[in-house]
């Protein structure tokens, strides 16, 4: 039998070049991936990463450059060709339609597979249970967490049989306990011949499951390593030129007012269940408050309810010390309230819209993006340019479409926009999801200055480091109820993971509030 180095290579990438409207994604490309390993795609948002991926799986044609899979050349014209020839793609944003079931979503495209009836649900069922996904194939889509929405993404790849499966940041929304549980699945996939190719920001990950590491930086291969010869700092500085940054907030900041208190919080869902139930929680100017839990324990409700999206069976939202419990979103927003939302290009973005339009969201009644009851177009596009130069936001200009960035520069003019105007609360939720160490870095430098002029943050995040590092206090969200305080300084993240699926549940929490 021969060895993964005499074998042709499972995939080969040359010379490959790709641009669209002001933005060149790639050029000169080269990959090579050895059959039955791990190969991380490590480099900034905008090295083109995605793109390139993109052109593997038959999304995007290049326009140069030549595509080899197990040692034959080919060209991909759609998805399906590459699907025939045993490749499958999870993406970072979800290709799912909401209406439609988890079965129906896994098996559109692939009917000829188990068919659309009792086999197709049992194969499903067989995957998820093998998996540990947890999923019913009978619910809709859109009654998901993102954690379990992505979990789909995954069982539609597996669904197919795919030989070379491609992994878009697939942590990115999962607590340790269930990072180490997928990496234990990746590394059975490649012992059983399987081929991965696995993008992501998360360079310890990167590090802990690859067998070989490329780095892309602005559209181009800047090397190959090998990850027992490599450092979480060197990788950092070969994607971005710079060192691994930290989220640590090194000096308090809290003071004594508050700016936002819930209290008695508890909402049902659309079938009467209970999803938040008595959420008491106070947040003073200059402070981060930390939410943890695994998806779909509450998070998304608590936000929304604290944005007025969603409307609480009882309790009382104050903000400023005004009982805004009955207003709705708009005049939340105006009086203080920002919001980043843990999905960009669902909630956060208008993405056929250019840049300058995506400034006006959710300040339609504020300057600059307005002028009296008058959409004031100067004064958007004068701040949205603003907003590209301060967060260094990449982008040819103002009136690029918002699909054409990358998702970090989708991220960081989110944030830049959510930052305008000095708000008093800002409901951060993943707001660095997704996104490279220098975006991240960035992201952070911002929530902290931030802080230091007074901003009272709501966090919610499944990066359990950025949540010890940025926040001042920690509370674990646990089936819709607050369960545990932690102490940012005290608390690692294998205690915070364990609260988090309930596994300390009859323990008091180390370093927690009394």
């Amino acid at each position: 039998m021969g060895t993964t180095e005499s074998r042709a290579p499972a995939v080969r990438l040359s010379g490959i070049g790709k641009s669209f409207p002001g933005v060149r994604a790639n050029y000169d490309v080269d990959l090579t991936v050895r059959p039955g390993t791990v190969h991380a795609l490590c480099g900034e948002n905008g090295a083109g990463k995605s793109t390139l991926m993109k052109i593997l799986y038959g999304v995007q044609k290049p326009d140069e450059g030549t595509i080899e899979v197990g040692g034959e050349r080919v060209t991909f014209s759609s998805p399906s060709d590459a699907i025939e020839h045993g490749i499958g793609m999870v993406f970072q944003h979800f290709q799912l339609a909401d209406n439609l079931t988890v079965t129906e979503n896994v098996v559109l495209g692939a009917e000829k597979l188990h068919g659309i009836g009792d086999k197709a649900r049992a194969e499903i069922q067989r995957i998820s249970d093998a998996y540990g996904f947890g999923l019913d194939p009978d619910e809709l889509v859109e009654d998901l967490g993102v954690g379990e929405r992505q979990r789909v993404e995954i069982l539609k790849v597996l669904y197919r049989g795919a030989k070379i499966i491609i992994l878009d940041e697939p942590t990115a929304v999962l607590v340790p306990q269930e990072v180490d549980a997928l990496f234990d699945n990746l590394r059975e996939l490649k012992s059983e011949g399987h081929t991965l190719i696995f993008i992501s920001h998360k360079l310890d990950e990167v590090l802990a499951v690859s067998d070989d590491i490329t780095v892309l930086r602005r559209g181009t291969t800047v090397g190959t390593v090998v990850p027992a010869e490599t450092s979480s700092r060197q990788l950092a500085e070969l994607m971005v030129g710079a060192e691994l940054p930290s989220p640590s907030t090194s000096e308090s900041t809290v003071t004594d007012r508050e700016v936002l208190e819930v209290r008695d919080l508890t909402v049902h869902d659309a079938a009467g269940r209970v999803v938040l139930s008595d959420i008491d929680l106070v947040i003073h100017a200059g402070e981060v408050l930390g939410i943890a839990g695994v998806e779909g324990n509450g998070q998304t409700e608590l936000v929304e309810a604290v944005i007025g999206l969603l409307k609480p069976s009882a309790g009382v939202v104050e903000l400023k010390d005004q009982d805004v419990s009955s207003w709705g979103t708009r005049e939340r927003r105006a009086f203080g309230v920002g919001y980043i939302p843990e999905d960009r290009q669902r909630h956060g973005l208008l993405l056929d819209a250019p840049l300058w339009e995506n400034r006006v969201l959710g300040h339609q009644t504020r300057k600059p993006s307005s002028k009296g009851k008058l959409v004031d177009r100067a004064g958007a596009r004068q701040d949205s340019q603003r907003i590209l130069e301060q967060y260094d936001v990449r982008s040819p200009g103002i009136d690029t479409t918002a699909r054409a960035l990358s998702g970090g520069n989708q991220q960081k003019f989110i944030v830049g926009r959510e930052m305008s105007g000095e708000p008093s609360l800002l409901v951060a939720a993943h707001p660095t999801r997704g996104v490279d160490v220098g975006a991240q870095a960035a992201i952070w430098d911002h929530i902290r200055e931030a802080r230091r002029r007074g901003l009272a943050v709501l966090l919610i995040s499944a990066d359990l480091d950025e949540l010890i590092g940025l926040s001042d206090s920690l509370k674990v969200i646990l089936r819709g109820r607050l369960v545990a305080d932690f102490d940012p300084r005290t608390v690692t993240p294998s205690l915070l993971g364990s609260a988090m699926t309930g596994a300390d549940s009859t323990e008091t929490p180390q370093g927690g509030a009394a």
